[in-house]
Parts: structure tokens; sequence; C-alpha cells
């Protein structure tokens, strides 16, 4: 008796503990900032907060506007040859998170939200349409910003419903409601978003499962949304492929 109570006490002791490490160290888990890395691309500094974030600029003094916000472990200045090149017609801005790319601050949900806010405040005088593109972690913060602003198309790259839906698979036997401080609920602001949308999966996604994606693309109006599998791409890979930026092009310039 005395040896199964050791047993349940040190199984509940194991289990409290990866939990507390769980909570602790989630956001190590969730960002993994971008160095700042040179480059011959403009750059436009906000102050938002005491945080001053850095935003690449290409093309700029066009009418319409693209806004780019990456993954969680994206230089999105990797994509600045490309779409200066696929939409030479629109000013795109390249958003570093708090952290990434020089930006100061650190990630989390409620800051990456208001960042996005600012930028797009700032911009929306010096332009008469705005887009949007996501990218994994930044279709989180695309579909918030479609939600509450005004934009006229968006481009989400391996979406998914929530964090807290992709958690709460890999991490069953935990209360990751409770647990999870950064959810990106994307699924529960579909209704709230107007915006022509164009979403992008790779067919080798190993990161983002496609039922994640599925329920998000499926709560759309089907006459809002159209879907793109690139063959032979993984989650990492996708914009490898020429057809990716080709695909980017043809959205954003068709109406």
């Amino acid at each position: 008796m005395k040896l199964a109570l050791r047993l349940i006490r040190s199984i509940v002791f194991i289990y409290l503990s990866v939990a507390l490490l769980l909570f602790l160290l989630q956001r190590n888990l969730l960002y993994y900032p971008s160095p700042d890395t040179e480059h011959e691309y403009d750059v436009v500094q906000y102050e938002v907060d005491d945080v001053s974030l850095n935003v690449i600029i290409l093309n700029q003094g066009k009418d319409n506007a693209l806004l780019y916000f990456g993954g969680n472990a994206e230089a999105v200045v990797g994509n600045a040859y490309f779409l200066n090149k696929v939409l030479p017609d629109r000013t795109v801005y390249l958003v570093n998170y708090r952290g990434y790319g020089g930006s100061s601050g650190k990630p989390t949900e409620a800051n990456l939200y208001a960042d996005a806010e600012y930028v797009y405040d700032q911009i929306k005088t010096d332009h008469n349409r705005i887009a949007v593109i996501g990218r994994s972690l930044g279709t989180g913060v695309a579909t918030y910003l479609a939600s509450i602003r005004s934009i006229d198309k968006m481009i989400l790259v391996t979406p998914y419903d929530s964090i807290q839906a992709i958690a709460e698979q890999q991490y069953p036997v935990f209360p990751i409601n409770l647990l999870l401080k950064d959810k990106y609920d994307s699924l529960s602001r579909v209704d709230r978003i107007t915006a022509k949308t164009f979403v992008l999966l790779a067919e080798h996604d190993v990161v983002i499962p496609y039922e994640n994606s599925r329920r998000l693309i499926e709560a759309f109006p089907a006459s809002q949304i159209n879907v793109k599998v690139i063959k032979g791409t993984g989650h990492n890979s996708i914009s490898s492929k020429p057809e990716y930026y080709d695909l980017i092009q043809l959205f954003m310039t068709t109406s």
C-alpha cells in the first residue's frame, strides 16, 4: 500500500512539474526570434509603447499596400526580393515582430496584435486599399487585423484554427486551456472578416495538421475563400516553389 502511494505521489509530482515547465517555458516554445541582418531595403521604425518596430518597406508610394506577418522563426526580409518582383504596384510592409529582425521588446499575442493595429493605422491614410499576408504563426495576426480593420484581400499560408487546438493535440493530458497564454484563436474571428481570402497549404505539412487548417477554411463562406495545395512542399519549404509567388501575384493583381 505504501509503495502504491509513493508511486502515485511520484506520478503526480512529475505531472505537475511538467505542467509547470510548460507554463513557464511556453513562449520559448512558441517564439524563435530571427536576428537582425543587413539588407538593401528601406526600413521605417515605429515607436509603440517604448518599443521600436523595424518594418521593411518595398515599392514606396503606391496606391495600394500589403502588410506581411511571418512565421514564428521567420526572417521576413527573406520575402523581400520576390515580393518586390511580383508586386511592383503595391507598397509592401514586412513587419518584424517585437524581438525579431532588430525590433525591440518581447513577442506575445497581445503585443503582436497591438503592433499590427498600430502599423495599419500609421499607413492607412497613404493607401487606398490594404491587403495582408500571414504565414504560419502570422496567420493569427492577419485574421485578427482583418477582423477589426478594413482589409480588401487576405492570404493565409499554412494557417491553423487556433494555437490552443494544436497544443491540445500535442499535450492531450494537460489542461492547455488553463496553461496557455497565447491562444491565437483565428477560428473565432471568421464571422467578422470580410476580406476576400486565399489559403496556401503545403502538401506535406507536419507542423500544422491538415485538420486544423481545414476547420478554419470551412468556417469561411465558400464564396469568400479559395484554397490551393502546393504539391511536394512542407511547412517550411512551401515558399521554395516558384508557384508560391506566382499564386500570390495572381491573387493580388486580379479583382
